[in-house]
C-alpha cells in the first residue's frame, strides 16, 4: 500500500525548490494536470497546463510544456492532481454572473496566479477541493496566493505571510504622515479630519462631529471603526481620499 505521507513529503521536492530560489523570474509551469479553470468559455481540461508568470497566469491548457525548457520554466508535475481557482466565487460557481469579465476567480490568462493542487481523488469539484484544504491540508499538493506558494506538500511554506491577529488592533500613531490633515470633498460638503493618534472627525454639510471614530492605514487603503461601532472604508487615489461616494483633497 502507498505511503500518502511519505509521497506528499517527497512531491516536486527540486521543482519546490527552484521556486523558494527563484530570483531571475523564471516562469513556473504546473503540467499535467486536471484543470477546473471555474472560467465559462475554458471550462475544464484533463492533462493541461498552467503557467505563471510572477504573480499572474499566463497560459491555460495542454500542450504548454512544450515551450517549457524554451522558456526556461520551473516544472512541476502535477500527474493525478486537479489544479483549481483558490478563491471560490460561489457566485459565478451557480451561475449567478452574467458576464464573463465580471467572474471574480477563475484560472485565465491575466488574472491572478492563485491556484490549488489538490489528488484527483480528493478534488470531485472546487468546492471539494477546498473542503480538503480545510480539512486534511496534509494532502494538499500546493497552495499558491500571486505566484508565490503558502503550502507545499502539506505543509506551511517558510517564511509564508501569517495574517493578522485577531481583533481591533492598537491605534496608529501617524505623527509625520502625509495624510494627516483635513480632507474635503469637491463640493464642500463633507470635511474628514485625520489626526495624528489614529482618529477622525467627520463634519457633514456644517454639522461638527457628525461621526467620529479611529482609523488605520495599509498602503492606499484607510479603514474606519466608528465610534457608533460600524466599520467603513477609503482608497487613496494619488492626492484624492475616496470614501463612500466622496473625492476629496487635502484642504
Amino acid at each position: 500500500m502507498t505511503n500518502t505521507r511519505t509521497s506528499t513529503t517527497n512531491w516536486n521536492s527540486e521543482a519546490f525548490g527552484e521556486i523558494l530560489a527563484n530570483e531571475a523570474g523564471r516562469p513556473v509551469l504546473f503540467a499535467n494536470a486536471r484543470v477546473l479553470t471555474a472560467d465559462p468559455v475554458i471550462g475544464t481540461m484533463e492533462g493541461a497546463d498552467v503557467l505563471l508568470v510572477g504573480a499572474v497566469v499566463v497560459g491555460v491548457g495542454p500542450g504548454i510544456v512544450t515551450a517549457a525548457e524554451d522558456d526556461n520554466a520551473i516544472v512541476v508535475d502535477c500527474t493525478g492532481t486537479t489544479v483549481v481557482p483558490a478563491v471560490v466565487d460561489s457566485v459565478a460557481l451557480v451561475g449567478g454572473r452574467g458576464r464573463r469579465c465580471e467572474y471574480v476567480a477563475t484560472l485565465t490568462p491575466g488574472n491572478a496566479g492563485d491556484l490549488l493542487v489538490v489528488p484527483d481523488e480528493l478534488a470531485p469539484d472546487i468546492m471539494g477541493a477546498h473542503t480538503t484544504l480545510l480539512s486534511r491540508p496534509d494532502q494538499v499538493r500546493a497552495l499558491v496566493a500571486a505566484g508565490e506558494p503558502v503550502v507545499w506538500a502539506g505543509a506551511d511554506v517558510p517564511g509564508r505571510p501569517t495574517p493578522p491577529g485577531a481583533g481591533v488592533p492598537d491605534a496608529q500613531d501617524m505623527t509625520g504622515s502625509p495624510r494627516v490633515g483635513v480632507w474635503i470633498d469637491t463640493n464642500d460638503f463633507l470635511h474628514q479630519e485625520l489626526t495624528a493618534d489614529g482618529r477622525y472627525d467627520e463634519t457633514r454639510g456644517g454639522r461638527p462631529h457628525a461621526y467620529q471614530g479611529r482609523y488605520w492605514i495599509d498602503g492606499d487603503r484607510i479603514d474606519y471603526l466608528d465610534d457608533l461601532g460600524f466599520w467603513a472604508f477609503g482608497e487613496f487615489r494619488g492626492e484624492e481620499l475616496h470614501h463612500a461616494g466622496y473625492v476629496m483633497k487635502l484642504g
